[in-house]
């Protein structure tokens, strides 16, 4: 089995096709469920985001699930295929790997180093592991990114860097406003991101802070906890033209705000726009007095150099993280190998004492030893291709080939690795000559 990842993101795409591809949690889930049933597929995991669409999987062939992923995803955001090789990008084997621990630390991510990426991969495996999406090596592959993603936001400095595109709109509108305390600022959404913007404003010190939502008790729970004022939906038109900074990220489908109920102003106001596909028609950002700022406005990358230091901090660690996981990994391919040799040395082992023992009559304490004598010798020659075969599973390529050798020497099948226990030998030891 092979991983691979298959996704499009703000790094190779703009705004205009990746809000096309976004799937809603249902969609997600659905195309796991039609990649289930791929031929070529055994297990994946979808994320999307605003900023990304992405299948993790686990594959018997290469071409084969590219193809099946490919036309799967076509399906399912109604782009030809076509459209979608132009931008998709493919990471096979180690490059998955690498690939999967950097989303997770959020080295990946529009504002580098955010870590709301971790919460969103945990909830794409909650989905694939109550749908019945994944396979083992896939399962290992998600939990360990989760745990590099976490030990990237505790054991470096990246959150001094990751802000977010809440923060980073602030101060865009900062440079507009000046101070943001005597501002109102208008929240639409009541999701996790909308969440984030509201508890941000609050510590920013913005002056009011207002939350609309489609549905009135989210509204009226976020509101509260930021020391805000909910207003009723169909007062949206009003709740726009009373701010002066709004924020809005619903996940709707279609604009939230376009001309029919935001006009121009005289007095400056921003909005800001985090959502996916686009909740703000792009044509207010040509009205008076409105400036406009969308999630490409807000990709700017890493500032300055103490902040690249925080950045490569966390690259090296990740980069640790990865050789360590395909170290393990090659190891646990060739375990089924070793595991073949002991059993096929075990057997010859009890084959041949049960043959003495048959034609022998030895004391007990003599049979105990010759026992312990062929199992050291076992052991021996057993020891340094076993040891060494391990060592080989840590370089690239070179742990599977001499597995591959070891198995065609010794005409062994991995799929079946027991170990056969050697019997007693002297008074008593029983069995039919082989």
């Amino acid at each position: 089995m092979s991983l691979i990842v298959i996704g499009m993101s703000h790094r190779t795409t703009g705004v205009d096709l990746l809000e096309q591809v976004v799937l809603g949690r249902g969609q997600a889930e659905q195309l796991e469920t039609t990649l289930g049933g791929n031929e070529h597929v055994d297990a994946s995991v979808v994320v999307s985001t605003c900023n990304r669409v992405e299948v993790y999987a686990e594959v018997d062939t290469f071409h084969g699930a590219v193809n099946g992923i490919t036309e799967s995803l076509s399906v399912a955001t109604g782009l030809p295929v076509k459209t979608l090789r132009d931008h998709l990008y493919v990471h096979f084997e180690d490059r998955a790997v690498a690939h999967a621990f950097n989303v997770a630390a959020g080295l990946d991510s529009v504002a580098v180093g955010e870590a709301q990426i971790l919460g969103q991969l945990r909830d794409a495996l909650r989905t694939a592991q109550e749908g019945g999406h994944l396979a083992p090596a896939l399962s290992a592959l998600m939990q360990q990114a989760l745990r590099v993603g976490k030990r990237v936001h505790t054991e470096t400095d990246i959150d001094s860097v990751s802000r977010s595109l809440v923060e980073r709109s602030l101060v865009r509108a900062q440079s507009v406003f000046g101070e943001l305390s005597s501002q109102r600022a208008l929240v639409i959404g009541a999701g996790a991101m909308s969440g984030l913007a509201a508890h941000t404003l609050a510590r920013a010190g913005v002056g009011e802070i207002t939350i609309i939502n489609r549905t009135p008790a989210k509204a009226q729970r976020l509101a509260e906890a930021t020391g805000g004022t909910a207003r009723d939906w169909a007062d949206l038109a009003g709740a726009v033209a009373d701010a002066d900074l709004v924020i809005s990220c619903t996940g709707a489908v279609g604009h939230v705000l376009d001309e029919t109920n935001v006009g121009a102003t005289e007095h400056a106001k921003v909005l800001v726009d985090l959502a996916l596909p686009r909740d703000v028609a792009v044509e207010l950002g040509d009205l008076a007095g409105i400036t406009l700022l969308s999630l490409e406005d807000l990709s700017a990358g890493v500032a300055d150099d103490a902040e690249k230091t925080q950045v490569e901090a966390a690259a090296d660690l990740v980069t640790a993280e990865v050789a360590e996981f395909l170290v393990n990994r090659r190891a646990a391919a060739v375990a089924p190998t070793v595991a073949a040799l002991r059993a096929r040395a075990a057997d010859v082992v009890a084959a041949e004492l049960t043959r003495l023992g048959q034609r022998t009559e030895l004391s007990e304490a003599d049979a105990a030893q010759v026992q312990m004598t062929v199992h050291r010798v076992v052991e021996k020659i057993l020891h340094t291709p076993t040891v060494r075969i391990k060592q080989l599973a840590g370089e690239e390529q070179g742990g599977q080939d001499y597995a591959a050798l070891l198995r065609t020497l010794f005409d062994l099948d991995p799929h079946e690795s027991r170990v056969s226990q050697i019997p007693q030998v002297g008074p008593g030891a029983g069995g039919d000559a082989s």
